[in-house]
């Protein structure tokens, strides 16, 4: 039970570590004229080019980036560019007010939205992909990255984001509703362990401060989590397969060292879990450098953001891109909404309890669950594997969505709301910084 409590604990920090890096993304796209320009310049072909000549540029696009069916502003509507505007939207105000990455809603948003999983796990990635190079993802102040332990990192997590891409293209091309059941199944599992731990972390907490604990509910422990080492980090660190990779000599005298071997496997997973969800794979950076290899809090928050620009870059095009599986326009349109989102969430921090806070990210991480568990039954029913009435199906598929659109959209409105509340304060806040 302990193992599970601290996974999760890692877990989380992994997601704060994430939109901490998009926090400072969005700040350095809105805050430089020149990146405006380029966002403004993105938008040109899906504004002007995908209602004037959508036909004739689906047509002249080459069937390797999808044509007319996928890759270009051909199938541009505005209501298709409106929906991803407050996708993205939901997700920015999750990332900037909660703290923690909202680019798990963005999938099951999008299948929700009736887009194939495997074209909203391609569109995530290259949105991901794209914010990065235009926020100048490898930050300057990343002064803990460990560039041969990043390295060898990223050779696992190249492999594994070909896997995964392999996997869901296979499977796509066997069987649409097989590659969709995966896609839901896999986020069901991941969304239902986060979420049910962090509605346990909230609850805690709550307790904790309605007991006066004054430190019971911030943080995880109050100490950088790998400073000191475990059992298990121990007995993996003194296996010798040479090359050993070193890192952390901020840490230890002499720093530590473990196999190439362990570093590969773990980018393989976390490039595995990219390419198959569409996801950063941040959420599981963390807990396996922090809990399971004893690499330093430090050193793992900079070699995740290191390996996201590149696992989501390489995924992105090599994996999705060039076979037809990425919707320009709701990458697009996701971007915008989310880089608008995440500073008006960030700035309703200043106004509002962060027990609140983390209430709602609870919330939204089950709703998220609830959405894509219940989306798999009529899926089930549709490959044969149970034996469901399709109105039945259609039901709870429609309970899951009604249930995610809800609290997110909930969530949303109440997030702008304070902001518009208290804007007054908040102008006065930024005037005094």
């Amino acid at each position: 039970m302990n193992f599970f409590k601290q996974w999760g604990s890692f877990m989380m920090e992994g997601a704060k570590a994430h939109a901490q890096w998009e926090i400072q993304i969005s700040t350095n796209i809105l805050g430089s004229r020149k990146r405006v320009v380029l966002l403004l310049m993105l938008l040109v072909p899906i504004i002007l080019g995908g209602m004037v000549f959508a036909e004739q540029m689906g047509s002249a696009i080459p069937d390797l980036l999808g044509g007319h069916k996928a890759y270009s502003p051909a199938f541009y509507s505005t209501g298709i560019f409106i929906v991803s505007i407050l996708i993205g939207l939901g997700a920015g105000l999750i990332t900037g007010c909660i703290g923690a990455g909202g680019g798990f809603i963005i999938a099951p948003a999008l299948m929700s939205a009736g887009i194939k999983g495997i074209l909203a796990v391609g569109t995530d990635l290259f949105h991901i992909f794209a914010k990065a190079i235009m926020g100048s993802i490898i930050h300057r102040k990343l002064g803990n990255v460990s560039v041969p332990l990043a390295v060898v990192f990223l050779l696992g997590a190249i492999l594994g984001a070909t896997a995964g891409g392999i996997i869901n293209r296979v499977l796509y091309e066997f069987n649409p509703v097989l590659s969709d059941t995966f896609i839901t199944t896999i986020y069901a599992l991941m969304l239902g362990f986060l979420g049910f731990y962090s509605m346990y972390d909230f609850l805690k907490a709550r307790k904790s401060s309605d007991t006066g604990d004054a430190h019971g509910g911030g943080g995880h422990g109050g100490k950088a989590e790998g400073a000191e080492l475990g059992g298990l980090p121990r007995k993996l660190q003194s296996v010798n397969i040479p090359p050993m990779v070193k890192f952390d000599f901020d840490f230890t005298p002499g720093g530590r060292s473990i196999s190439w071997v362990f570093l590969v496997l773990s980018g393989a997973l976390v490039g595995l879990a990219a390419g198959i969800m569409g996801v950063g794979g941040g959420f599981l950076t963390f807990p396996i450098f922090v809990y399971m290899l004893g690499v330093s809090s430090m050193t793992t928050v900079g070699t995740d953001i290191f390996q996201i620009v590149f696992t989501a870059g390489y995924a992105s095009i090599s994996q999705y891109a060039i076979y037809g599986f990425i919707f320009y326009t709701l990458a697009m349109g996701m971007l915008l909404g989310s880089l608008l989102g995440i500073q008006i969430g960030a700035m309703v921090t200043k106004v509002v309890p962060g027990i609140t806070i983390r209430g709602f990210y609870a919330m939204a991480v089950l709703a998220g669950f609830v959405n894509r568990f219940f989306a798999l039954p009529a899926k089930l029913g549709e490959m044969g594997v149970i034996k469901i009435s399709k109105g039945m199906g259609a039901t709870l598929d429609t309970i899951g969505i009604w249930a995610f659109f809800i609290v997110i959209g909930g969530f949303g409105i109440w997030v702008i709301g304070t902001f518009l509340k208290n804007i007054g304060q908040l102008k006065g806040e930024g005037e005094h910084v």
